[in-house]
């Protein structure tokens, strides 16, 4: 279910009422592959919810360049939800996801093992209000990036 940004505190602090384990993660998620899924089943396997930090389009191509994204916000959060792990999806424009995990406050932020707790600006924020960081290792060659290159080489070579 997709939960809007303005009811992101609230809608997470009723789920922790209930009991229940939040676990966030955040991403582009713009085509998603095997990496992205196994990925977002080992983010799930830390809790009871997951919560999907969702780029919007407009800071994915802050991010990534003007030629990204490919698929619009809407669409990747119809694919991120369909997903069985992924439980719910907030979008978010900032260019880290600091403010929104400050709202959401989860018991475990996830994010890959491209990253360290001292290149994350997320993680002192995690720790601050007591929530653990587990950094996964990603799949190797696994990325969206990849998937675009192979896709402009297949092209130039067809033409």
């Amino acid at each position: 279910m997709m939960i809007d940004r303005k009811d992101a505190a609230n809608f997470c602090d009723e789920l922790k009422r209930q009991g229940k384990r939040l676990v966030f993660t955040n991403g582009c998620f713009d085509i998603i592959h095997a990496g992205h899924v196994r990925y977002l089943t080992t983010a799930k396997s830390f809790g009871d919810v997951l919560i999907v930090g969702l780029n919007t389009d407009e800071s994915v191509r802050r991010l990534k360049g003007a030629s990204r994204p490919i698929n619009n916000q809407d669409d990747r959060a119809e694919v991120l939800l369909a997903l069985k792990p992924v439980d719910h999806v907030i979008f978010f424009g900032e260019q880290t996801a600091e403010s929104l995990i400050s709202e959401v406050k989860p018991n475990v932020y996830v994010k890959g093992g491209d990253y360290t707790l001292a290149t994350l600006p997320e993680a002192q924020i995690v720790q601050r209000f007591g929530g653990r960081v587990e950094l996964v290792n990603l799949l190797a060659g696994r990325s969206t990036t990849n998937i675009v290159g192979k896709i402009l080489t297949v092209t130039n070579h067809e033409r």
